[in-house]
């Protein structure tokens, strides 16, 4: 999953440091450019300080890209919704409305592009795939965690946590690639509401119902 898209549109409004302004320059650049047609010289026309200095920490443009994608990961793991919710069925929602909004506007569709194209690399490039590799492992971990805390509270049934999280981190993956990659309206909330579905029929222990957190989560649509 491109799971750093979700909160890059989030960080870079006033960096602090010269790591934060190449990280911003970056993320401006990949807006722009997308990976293909993406060089240090265009994350240095974004970057308002001296452009010897991108050269001066990176090595290259993968070099500075996989710096990039570790900085996000650090900065994502402080912003997927926690234990914040009456139960883990609202939370379990909540994380699925948080990485599948309805709508993206154009900067945060371009980088979604963007991202899909570095994920892309993984598929031959060994860091790459390391690193990709780290943050569905992330994700991966924090889904299965809602539902071992759904089934310590009575609130799913005994299912098993690491499946579970499989199939859901699999449908969420394909949705967000679908959307990049097709123009095909509606998949989105379609989608959510199947995990919706899914979560009612195939994880709430019989008699739990649905949070009244899950029932304004699952609004709107």
């Amino acid at each position: 999953m491109n799971i750093q898209s979700i909160v890059a549109h989030e960080l870079f409004e006033d960096p602090d440091t010269t790591r934060e302004a190449i990280m911003e320059a970056t993320y401006r650049a990949l807006c722009g450019h997308g990976y293909t047609n993406l060089t240090i010289q265009r994350i240095g026309d974004e970057f308002p300080k001296s452009k010897s200095l991108v050269y001066h920490h990176y090595d290259g443009k993968d070099d500075l890209l996989l710096d990039f994608l570790a900085y996000l990961l650090e900065h994502f793991e402080a912003k997927v919704p926690r234990e914040e919710y009456e139960d883990a069925a609202a939370h379990l929602q909540a994380v699925i409305e948080y990485v599948l909004p309805d709508d993206l506007d154009e900067e945060r569709r371009d980088f979604t592009s963007a991202m899909i194209e570095l994920r892309a690399q993984a598929a031959h490039d060994p860091e790459y795939r390391e690193h990709f590799t780290r943050s569905t492992e992330f994700f991966h971990r924090r889904l299965a965690a809602i539902v071992e805390r759904g089934i310590e509270e009575g609130v799913f049934r005994e299912v098993d946590p690491d499946r579970v999280a499989s199939l859901l981190l699999a449908t969420i993956d394909g949705a967000r690639l679908h959307r990049a990659t097709a123009d095909v309206e509606g998949t989105i909330p379609a989608v959510r509401e199947e995990l919706r579905e899914y979560t009612r029929t195939q994880l709430l222990a019989e008699g739990s119902g649905e949070s009244e957190n899950g029932r304004e989560s699952g609004g709107g649509r």
